[in-house]
């Protein structure tokens, strides 16, 4: 006789920004998750296009939708996403996911998420997505080569939007964000800093290989897919200008603290271990062209 087992209760945490041309798609593929309990809370930034009043009339209609206080400009999805995590009282679920409003989930997104997440006992979970632009097909964004060594400094475990945890763990992120709220809101991706946290603290994570997210790749985009020449030329310029080195040594400052074994960030010192700075072996190599060039 098969045995009925309780359905995970998952805590989603949405950000929004002007997103009323998509946002309506995107809660719907999260309202309709199969085998899963949801509460959705949302924390609408200060927005210009109804936003707000449309996830309010909403929150009237639905009893597991729940809006945090408006008002706010946080002028990005990190300072969002961290203003969720630390407000949103999630003690009592199972699990706690991240979302964003522009993108549409798959109806197994979270069911496999947290079947992978206790098959592989770790506690969190990032994975693959498939972006697409506008009417385009999906291109898959492979964020799932093997962890390195040291790679959680140098970037995140994928888009944030993938992000599944454990709460037992993520109570322990929000203690750590909280106590240290000044420094945290200095960094620009709330993934990135999840993953190093995590990483850093031995708190295993998987980055799975399997898409169930279809990542929508538009002009507004804090970042974006990594997809094609325009992509290139924007994470480059980002670091000529030395924003990526100021983040990794703002991230390791945060994470390491009062430790001795963390990675030294003299230039040679990164050259000797350029091969465990990035999970893609080809962004291991730029890395290291950047390095010996004095670009990074």
């Amino acid at each position: 006789m098969k045995k009925n087992f309780p359905l995970p209760n998952i805590a989603v945490l949405l950000t929004v920004y002007n997103g009323m041309e998509w946002i309506e798609s995107q809660i719907e593929s999260i309202l309709l998750q199969s085998e899963v309990n949801i509460d959705l809370y949302i924390s609408v930034d200060l927005s210009t296009d109804g936003s707000y009043e449309w996830c309010k009339n909403l929150s009237k209609k639905k009893n597991n939708i729940k809006i945090l206080p408006y008002g706010d400009k946080f002028g990005g999805a990190a300072l969002n996403f961290f203003r969720l995590i630390r407000d949103v009282d999630f003690k009592n679920y199972d699990f706690v996911s991240l979302a964003d409003h522009d993108d549409e989930w798959l109806p197994n997104k979270l069911t496999h998420a947290v079947k992978t997440i206790k098959s592989k006992n770790v506690c969190g979970l990032s994975s693959d997505v498939s972006a697409f632009f506008n009417h385009t097909p999906c291109a898959t964004v492979k964020k799932s080569y093997p962890q390195k060594k040291f790679d959680y400094y140098f970037e995140s475990a994928g888009p944030g939007c993938t992000y599944v945890i454990k709460t037992k763990s993520m109570l322990k992120f929000k203690k750590f964000m909280t106590s240290n709220y000044l420094e945290v809101n200095n960094i620009t991706f709330h993934d990135w800093l999840i993953y190093a946290y995590f990483r850093e603290n031995s708190m295993n994570w998987c980055i799975d290989n399997k898409s169930l997210i279809r990542y929508r790749n538009h002009e507004f985009n804090t970042i974006g897919a990594n997809l094609g020449i325009k992509a290139y030329l924007k994470r480059y310029s980002m670091i000529k200008s030395g924003w990526y080195k100021e983040q990794v040594e703002s991230i390791i400052a945060l994470v390491c603290r009062d430790k001795l074994s963390c990675l030294k960030l003299n230039r040679l010192s990164l050259i000797k271990n350029f091969w465990h700075l990035r999970r893609r072996p080809r962004d291991a190599f730029l890395f290291m062209l950047m390095l010996v060039t004095f670009i990074y």
